[in-house]
């Protein structure tokens, strides 16, 4: 198992900050991170929490997953690890 949870279909309202206050109403959050548009800075709608322990992260997962917050549903599971991805080279614009 894991303590790093997903989160998502997050208000695009939600900071870091009101991440972390969130679910720390069911334990020990280690960090919290809205993912935000590279370009735009706008929120992409979905973050990553880290709880302390994996028991925690469950109590997270049962209390949040569907939960509403800010009028939508959120989504919390396990995070699965980052895939690699290929080397596309520069951007263009």
């Amino acid at each position: 198992m894991g303590n790093k949870l997903f989160v998502g279909n997050l208000s695009f309202s939600v900071s870091d900050q009101s991440l972390a206050d969130t679910f720390a109403q069911v334990g020990t959050v280690q960090s919290a991170k809205v993912i935000t548009d590279r370009e735009t800075g706008r929120s992409k709608g979905f973050g990553f929490v880290e709880m302390a322990s994996d028991a925690e992260a469950q109590a997270a997962i049962q209390r949040f997953n569907g939960a509403e917050e800010n009028g939508r549903a959120m989504t919390v599971n396990i995070a699965k690890p980052m895939a690699p991805r290929d080397n596309r080279g520069p951007r263009r614009y």
